[in-house]
């Protein structure tokens, strides 16, 4: 069993879509529109084969913001160490919010995390 992929709501469907292809390689597939409840999305496919679907109704809101029960975060990885660096760097530059530095946690996966402009936790992993 593998998972196929993970779904988020969007705010801004377009500009998360260009998040996930500028800094994390991602290739879009066509727009998906449902006239009928307003749904519209894109399936990002990462290079492993991962698929992210991300999702716009107009009548969606947050209700919660911060931490909550349920899924927090995803974790890209990237290759190595450098990489996670050089990613968390240029993300930095590029004026996204870093929540936490590159390191090695306790539990042993060097990762830094980064916010996506919707506030979604990113781990950047090897």
């Amino acid at each position: 069993m593998r998972i196929h992929h993970i779904a988020l709501y969007a705010k801004d469907l377009e500009r998360l879509r260009g998040f996930y292809e500028t800094y994390f390689g991602a290739v879009s597939g066509a727009q998906y529109h449902n006239p009928r409840t307003g749904l519209t999305t894109y399936f990002l496919s990462f290079a492993d084969g991962a698929k992210l679907e991300l999702m716009h109704r107009p009548d969606v809101s947050a209700a919660v913001e911060g931490l909550r029960y349920g899924f927090i975060h995803i974790a890209l990885s990237v290759g190595d160490a450098a990489a996670v660096d050089a990613l968390t760097e240029r993300l930095r530059t590029d004026g996204y919010t870093i929540s936490s530095n590159p390191r090695t946690t306790g539990d042993g996966y060097y990762e830094s995390c980064v916010l996506d402009p919707e506030g979604n936790q990113i781990e950047i992993t090897i």
